[in-house]
């Protein structure tokens, strides 16, 4: 719908209601969002890709970024105006606030912003046809208890949304037992929970019929996977394998892990299973024992480095990612060199690195010994320099391989398409947009800043 069309009374308004949704931070609210998405198409609300084109807006949000709920109630602000340029024109939006922000603030949400309708935390969204419902007869809904297992149902009961996109994600766990304690997350998603394997392998059998290829299996702690079905216990590595027959299914992955649960029976489905890509993403968050132990996290810097090893002797050419906080509470200088040595001994082909911040209701945000900003800031930098250099390294490594490339989508410029290899790079090729949706061997001529650049490898140079 274009921006004019929407500028009428809603009683003049061609065609099916609009549904906006903004998603914040991680892939498990990614995924939520599309299914939040799918639950509005559902309700008659199709999607809009403006917010000013939308009869429901929602923001599903994320609690991981620093002064997140500050960032949410400044956007609510914007969209309080937008409430009221609509109702002006006689025009009525519904507005509601999903996902982990929204669970551990909801009463005061709906206290402190008179446009929101409704809330529902990350293992309510199922109910989303309700708080329409109650929106409509002009009541505000508060939903925010911990209903994983009929999430979980819902799941089974609607079909994959978008199931025709090339890569999708399946949400197989939710929740997390581990209490670090910098992370909200045991408190806004809740104790670890699985889900039926048979309802998963339901799901990406769909998704494969109607044309995915790349399932990537999501959960706060993905590795934590167990579920006592009544034949037999299924781990993550018993999932990949029943998900590994699945015909037209090429690749499978995971995230986020935890080091204390990768099993050996994780590590032998990396180097037994073929669909299983080379690539792991498993946090470390800092290389200093005393701030590991400060976190909680349960496992020594030496601990990690030996579970990286063991999966690298099983799986030699594998990728590894991982996530560091810098500047914990009490961290020192000497804390930090410890995290610079773990990386350059394990050499990350990819990471994610943050500066420490305070998250309301986590043990670590009452405590004292705060490092500086300044110092954070410094710290910071020098990481992320050292990660970025292992990041290109590995990267250049790869210029004149022949890599398997799974092609999923065109690219920005005419006769191009974009694919990922098996650790997840991008990859731009001159080819016909036929190849969506299959594996080609590409020959990697150069690399740019965030992709790499090659050609079919039976293609001749400068063809």
């Amino acid at each position: 719908m274009r921006q004019e069309d929407a500028r009428v009374n809603e009683e003049d308004l061609i065609g099916p209601r609009g549904g906006y949704v903004k998603s914040y931070g991680c892939q498990m609210n990614a995924y939520d969002s599309s299914r939040i998405a799918g639950l509005l198409e559902g309700a008659g609300y199709s999607a809009r890709e403006d917010a000013g084109d939308a009869e429901v807006i929602v923001l599903n949000t994320c609690h991981i970024r620093e002064k997140a709920s500050d960032k949410v109630f400044s956007e609510l602000g914007q969209i309080r105006r937008l409430k009221d340029e609509r109702a002006a024109r006689g025009q009525r939006t519904i507005v509601g606030v999903a996902g982990c922000v929204a669970q551990a603030e909801g009463a005061e949400i709906l206290r402190r912003e008179a446009a929101v309708d409704f809330v529902v935390g990350p293992q309510s969204y199922h109910r989303l046809p309700e708080a329409l419902r109650n929106a409509d007869a002009g009541e505000r809904t508060l939903l925010v208890n911990f209903e994983t297992e009929e999430k979980f149902q819902d799941l089974k009961r609607r079909p994959a949304f978008s199931p025709t996109r090339i890569s999708a994600f399946v949400t197989v766990q939710e929740g997390c037992d581990k209490f670090c304690s910098f992370c909200v997350v045991p408190y806004t998603r809740g104790a670890e929970i699985s889900r039926a394997a048979h309802d998963i392998v339901a799901e990406a059998e769909e998704l494969a019929r109607n044309g995915t290829r790349d399932i990537s299996l999501l959960g706060q702690n993905v590795n934590a996977y167990l579920w006592n079905g009544p034949d037999r216990e299924w781990t993550l590595a018993g999932l990949f394998e029943r998900l590994s027959q699945i015909p037209g299914l090429r690749r499978l992955r995971y995230t986020t892990s935890h080091p204390c649960d990768m099993r050996d029976d994780l590590i032998v489905a990396h180097r037994e299973l073929p669909k299983v890509m080379p690539y792991l993403h498993l946090p470390v968050q800092s290389g200093s024992d005393t701030i590991l132990q400060a976190m909680n996290r349960k496992h020594t810097a030496r601990d990690y480095i030996a579970m990286i090893e063991r999966v690298r002797a099983a799986r030699p050419d594998i990728a590894i990612s991982s996530d560091f906080i810098v500047g914990f509470p009490g961290e020192t200088e000497a804390d930090f060199q410890s995290t610079l040595r773990l990386v350059r001994e394990v050499g990350f082909a990819s990471a994610f690195s943050f500066k420490y911040s305070p998250r309301p209701g986590t043990p670590s945000a009452d405590w004292s010994e705060h490092v500086p900003e300044e110092i954070k800031k410094r710290r910071l930098q020098a990481l992320q320099e050292l990660l970025e250099a292992q990041r290109q390294s590995f990267n250049a490594a790869c210029i004149g391989r022949k890599l398997d490339v799974l092609f999923e989508k065109s690219g920005r410029h005419p006769g191009q398409i974009v694919g990922r290899t098996p650790y997840m790079q991008s990859v731009q090729v001159d080819a016909p947009e036929s190849l969506i949706g299959q594996n080609r061997e590409v020959l990697i001529e150069r690399l740019g800043s965030n992709s790499l650049f090659g050609r079919m490898s039976d293609q001749p140079e400068g063809a």
